[in-house]
């Protein structure tokens, strides 16, 4: 003999079997309590009772105003792992460990477990990760773009995310190809505020040293360039340096890299921080003073400017803050796929003493500099 179901207990395992051969996806409207009281000739008191138990088990959530929808995903068959992965560039170096710290202390605050997996800056370790997050079943995904200003390789995991209903939400930086939300700090903002201090400050001969392979730097630069362009300065490439991930370890082994871009300078944007303080340590080591001989601004507002000697002017990039919402925003984003999770950070600049005054009378350092150029094009 069979044993007898209450028809709530039957409505509620329809609708997760239904879940769970993709006829409902995480995100789709489920049926008004009129359809399913008219699909399975139940009182309304009986879907509200199985849609109350399955809102308990986190299967469907109510909005009011708007109707029930579906938070499981069919790849679990269960409410979820309170998983959640997370992919950072970096360690604890710069600015990633306060965003990394910041994220944990959420997501922890809420029950979660991270599950975090570095790259430096290498696609192959970034599809490895990403694996790793798929085959541990993860809630939802935070994730540092790994060269995002390159086409990415690993476009197929992150399709992958999606068709399992997995939110991602991209930190730092994002890909192009993919319309997932980022929380970031606003960069074409950050590069033109750099570049209008130093123009503020008198500076017109400003060089420039950007990240390629990070679409931060494209962006950064596309500032700077605004900035200069606004204020009537052409755009000079041979004041612009570019390098790749690949490249850090060797502009200060190389040294005339960039002194050859900063002849004719009285100043020059870095990309950030530690960029700027390298630059700063390749100035002394070749007889110039800072702000002396050359001004220098960087991005992020790290511990390096502190530090630095002169310490550094730079543009403050709110990192514990921005880990902090990236963690909020994605258990929003589990919560209500439809949450407006994109966020950027305007910039601001912090001055202390690695900029000065420019004035119009020339030295003869500069002098020598840009004979030296000349006779070097000659």
């Amino acid at each position: 003999m069979m044993a007898f179901v209450p028809k709530y207990a039957f409505l509620v395992n329809w609708i997760k079997d239904q879940i769970l051969h993709g006829d409902l996806n995480c995100g789709d409207r489920l049926y008004s309590e009129n359809e399913l009281c008219s699909i399975f000739d139940v009182s309304r008191q009986t879907v509200r009772q199985a849609i109350g138990i399955l809102e308990q088990e986190g299967v469907v959530t109510r909005r009011r105003g708007s109707g029930t929808y579906i938070l499981w995903r069919k790849t679990h068959g269960r409410t979820g792992t309170k998983k959640i992965g997370v992919i950072s560039t970096y360690v604890g170096e710069y600015i990633f460990m306060d965003i990394l710290r910041a994220v944990e202390s959420v997501l922890s605050g809420q029950g979660y477990v991270t599950q975090v997996s570095f790259t430096r800056n290498d696609p192959e370790n970034e599809r490895r990760a990403l694996r790793s997050m798929l085959d541990s079943d993860v809630d939802g995904v935070i994730v540092e773009p790994t060269k995002s200003g390159l086409p990415n390789p690993n476009l197929d995991f992150y399709t992958e995310f999606r068709k399992r209903g997995i939110p991602v939400l991209f930190f730092n930086a994002k890909y192009p190809e993919l319309d997932f939300p980022v929380v970031s700090l606003d960069d074409a903002a950050a590069g033109e505020i750099a570049a209008s201090f130093l123009i503020g400050n008198g500076h017109r001969d400003i060089a420039g040293i950007f990240q390629c392979d990070d679409i931060q730097g494209k962006l950064r630069y596309k500032g700077y360039m605004k900035a200069l362009s606004e204020n009537g300065i052409a755009i000079n490439s041979r004041r612009i340096l570019w390098y790749a991930t690949e490249d850090i370890s060797e502009l200060t082994r190389y040294p005339d890299r960039i002194l050859r871009r900063l002849e004719g300078c009285s100043a020059v944007c870095c990309y950030n921080d530690r960029i700027a303080v390298s630059v700063i340590d390749v100035l002394k080591q070749n007889g110039r003073s800072v702000p002396g001989d050359m001004s220098v601004v960087g991005i992020d507002n790290s511990s390096l400017a502190d530090l630095c000697s002169p310490p550094l002017t730079s543009v403050y990039n709110p990192a514990a803050l921005l880990g902090e919402t990236a963690a909020k925003n994605l258990l929003a984003m589990i919560e209500n796929p439809d949450f407006d999770a994109q966020v950027l950070f305007r910039p601001v600049m912090v001055e202390r003493a690695s900029v000065s005054i420019y004035t119009a009378q020339r030295t003869a350092r500069e002098d020598e500099d840009e004979s030296k150029h000349a006779q070097a094009v000659l």
